[in-house]
């Protein structure tokens, strides 16, 4: 299996000429994107890159682009025209200033973090780069660099690299459910019989911390009513709050997805994740219950772990979640002391959240023995009749706690 990983690094240009070389090409590429999407949004069919070649190639070549940056262009414009039209979107816009580079079109020196990018009409245009240790991970090690991305956004340079990587599954051992929610996450991790293993919660302070940013800046923009968007300090102060909470989700997001990771490495388990599609045209609460969900980043916290899992060699399943909070992971009916609390037949007093991670994990299990036990992959599930008193059971449950991009082909 191979897997995509995107690197996120803020570059500089070392004179005025050169920045505006660069914004020269990325307003280019981007207004002739525009114009390949705008075509193709008149034709009655998706056309093939062989046609595109032929009808736009000389064009774009006339205006000065690399012959792979024509191929980009047109790839990139029909992926704009084909998402749109699949979720029958309007004719989309661009406004955006990237533009992606296959590796003809860039050199990169890592001794010297200068990064050299081929612009309009052969110059080109050189970048020094503002170097994380983290990226020293990824170039020195198996990963292979493919393509860049380059953006600007209010005069700053972003330059996105995307590394390649072969990594093999690990047979797993046990099986793990996680179970997410407003103030924490929680896990339970059961062996190939679904006999209970650990469990514990990992709390999620960052959406608190963030919705007080939020209603911050609500605040500020009733009252000063319309006026807001027009005074320069007061749209400067809305967006620094904005920016904060988004600051403190991802990296609240980055810290859960990190932990979970570990443990399901620790355990070398199968993490079992809720399919949650649709979830927020579903609800229907409070008017505070929605600001939280509008903040809810359940899909970055997955797509984070979705993609730290495949980078261990974990694997990750999504299984639907209904009725996992309501139903007994150990036969018989829960009663329900108030709406956290629920006690197990056998007696036992847990959260509703330990409930469904169980539950969770038994049903990746389930569909685990279902798609590969033909083939003596995993074992019959089998429920214990009581709960198990093993070292990670006893006492409260186990209390731990803080832009990569992923896709797999």
């Amino acid at each position: 299996m191979r897997v995509l990983v995107t690197a996120k690094v803020k570059a500089v240009t070392p004179d005025p000429s050169s920045l505006c070389k660069l914004l020269q090409f990325l307003r280019a590429y981007r207004d002739w994107t525009q114009y390949v999407v705008n075509e193709i949004w008149k034709l009655n069919h998706i056309p093939s890159l062989k046609e595109l070649h032929h009808r736009f190639y000389k064009l774009l070549r006339e205006q000065g682009f690399r012959a792979h940056h024509c191929h980009k262009i047109e790839r990139r414009a029909r992926e704009v025209v084909k998402a749109t039209k699949g979720n029958n979107g309007s004719r989309p816009v661009l406004r955006k200033l990237t533009a992606r580079l296959d590796y003809q079109d860039y050199k990169l020196d890592v001794k010297s973090r200068v990064l050299s990018i081929a612009v309009l009409n052969g110059e080109w245009v050189k970048l020094n780069l503002l170097w994380y240790s983290y990226l020293d991970k990824y170039f020195n090690s198996s990963w292979k660099l493919k393509e860049i991305l380059v953006s600007c956004r209010d005069n700053e340079v972003w330059v996105y690299f995307a590394f390649e990587k072969e990594v093999v599954l690990k047979q797993p051992r046990t099986i793990m459910g996680v179970d997410t929610n407003f103030t924490n996450i929680t896990f339970t991790i059961v062996n190939m019989s679904g006999e209970l293993i650990a469990m514990g919660t990992i709390p999620f302070n960052g959406l608190k911390r963030a919705l007080s940013h939020k209603i911050i800046a609500e605040k500020i923009q009733r009252r000063y009513s319309r006026k807001w968007r027009y005074v320069k300090g007061i749209r400067g102060a809305v967006r620094k709050h904005g920016e904060r909470a988004r600051n403190i989700l991802n990296d609240s997001c980055h810290y859960i997805s990190r932990r979970i990771v570990e443990i399901a490495r620790k355990y070398n388990a199968v993490i079992v994740l809720e399919n949650l599609n649709m979830l927020k045209s579903r609800a229907n609460g409070s008017k505070r219950f929605n600001k939280k969900l509008s903040l809810w980043t359940y899909r970055r916290i997955q797509s984070f772990i979705y993609y730290k899992a495949l980078i261990e060699g974990l694997d990750v399943v999504y299984v639907n979640p209904r009725e996992t909070s309501r139903t007994s992971p150990i036969s018989g009916k829960l009663a329900f002391i108030n709406y956290r609390w629920v006690k197990l037949p056998n007696g036992h007093v847990v959260t509703r959240d330990i409930v469904a991670s169980w539950n969770l994990a038994l049903r990746g299990l389930k569909s685990l023995t279902r798609d590969v036990g033909l083939r003596g992959f995993v074992e019959a599930p089998k429920a214990p009749n009581q709960m198990q008193t093993q070292e990670g059971m006893k006492g409260k449950p186990i209390q731990v706690s803080k832009i990569l991009i992923i896709s797999k082909i």
